[in-house]
């Protein structure tokens, strides 16, 4: 299986599962689908890492094609956006799972917003 990074190149993604992450259309940010899990960590980080690059005052995380991301991925999203010179990023349409460990294990964490789905 293949995940494709923004820069539409595919990656190898080992055990099956897959993650594909695209720029936003008309915003910055990222759209990503499939699953967020060790398999597909590398790829996670990396497209983090070029929103990070990338950001300016608010960058959107859109993970509505999103099925799953393990504690590993929401806290890779959590360090990002604390690590962020300024601004914001907004989380759209996350699985459950997501609002449910930020607020367990980064309940104060500021520069991250979640939109419910």
């Amino acid at each position: 299986m293949d995940a494709t990074h923004d820069r539409g190149e595919p990656t190898p993604a080992h055990g099956g599962a897959v993650l594909e992450v695209s720029p936003l259309s008309g915003r910055p940010g990222i759209c990503v689908s499939g699953e967020i899990s060790v398999i597909t960590r590398l790829s996670w980080q990396e497209a983090l890492a070029e929103l990070a690059r990338r950001h300016r005052d608010v960058s959107y995380v859109e993970l509505s094609g999103v099925g799953f991301v393990d504690v590993a991925g929401v806290s890779a999203l959590a360090v990002t956006a604390m690590n962020l010179p300024g601004g914001r990023v907004v989380v759209e349409h996350p699985p459950p799972q997501v609002p449910r460990v930020l607020e367990l294990f980064w309940p104060t964490v500021r520069g991250i917003e979640v939109a419910p789905r």
